[in-house]
């Protein structure tokens, strides 16, 4: 049988509730083959993260090939690039090879407040990264570090998509889960602003909400759906895996990708959580 197939370059947390595994499982989830470039390994769980090994470009380079010229993909997303000189390596990657759609998500700060992008590395991003991809998706903190502006309000998520857009990306969604009150994104197309509201979960167990969305997105895209569509129904998948979050561990608990399935399947219920 055919299946879409995603590419996802980004980087490993052994605690597994971000990065390759939750995207792995977002993929998955949303009936897309997952594959994987791995750019750098965490030491990491609930807690906080205690150790970032960086692999060698050329060897994400090459994970990159190796999954391209066999199986192919029908969209990209990226996650932690950790250093410049991956993301340098990842942007020739992809734009020598055309991998679109590609969804960016600017990955920068864990949960916990960990770096997980070098602050010098952010010049490369806005201007090799940024300029290829099909949607970036960064959340209130990622999109002030790029444009250099506080962002409290709604209208000021829009001025921050405007100012994204003119980075290069051909669409931009702002995450507002750290506004107060209504958990709002905002798409921007560089035509409309298009707002994706749901209600706001209480739970601290957020753990890989970012990556979750983001890969749902690209699993979307693989799938032949529009930007727009996708970021709908990546905006529903995130808000059950949110209402599905798991309370393990002694510090922020994962979102979990899984949710919808499990529900479906009849396995558990949000309630019994």
């Amino acid at each position: 049988m055919e299946i879409p197939r995603v590419l996802i370059i980004a980087g490993s947390d052994s605690g597994g509730g971000a990065g390759i595994q939750a995207d792995l499982k977002t993929v998955s989830a949303l009936g897309a083959f997952g594959m994987t470039a791995i750019t750098a390994l965490t030491a990491q769980n609930t807690t906080g993260v205690y150790g970032v090994l960086e692999l060698d470009p050329k060897f994400v380079a090459r994970q990159i090939e190796a999954c391209v010229s066999d199986i192919g993909w029908d969209a990209v997303k990226t996650g932690m690039l950790a250093s410049s000189a991956i993301i340098g390596v990842v942007a020739a990657v992809i734009s020598q090879r055309k991998l679109e759609p590609l969804v960016v998500d600017p990955v920068m700060i864990a949960k916990s407040g960990a770096p997980l992008l070098n602050p010098g590395s952010i010049a490369a991003l806005k201007a090799k990264l940024l300029p290829l991809a099909t949607v970036v998706t960064p959340n209130l903190h990622e999109a002030a570090a790029l444009t250099g502006h506080e962002i409290k309000t709604l209208v000021q998520m829009k001025e921050a998509a405007r100012a994204i857009l003119d980075l290069g990306p051909a669409n931009v969604v702002i995450k507002g889960g750290h506004l107060e009150g209504v958990a709002a994104d905002v798409l921007y197309d560089g035509q409309e602003f298009t707002e994706f509201r749901a209600e706001r979960i209480d739970t601290k167990n957020t753990h890989g909400t970012g990556c979750i969305f983001a890969s749902a997105i690209a699993a979307n895209l693989a799938h032949k759906k529009t930007v727009r569509e996708s970021v709908a129904a990546a905006k529903d998948f995130i808000t059950a895996a949110i209402r599905g979050s798991l309370a393990i561990g002694k510090g922020y608990g994962p979102a979990n990708p899984m949710a919808m399935l499990c529900q479906m399947a009849g396995i558990w219920t949000a309630e019994k959580q």
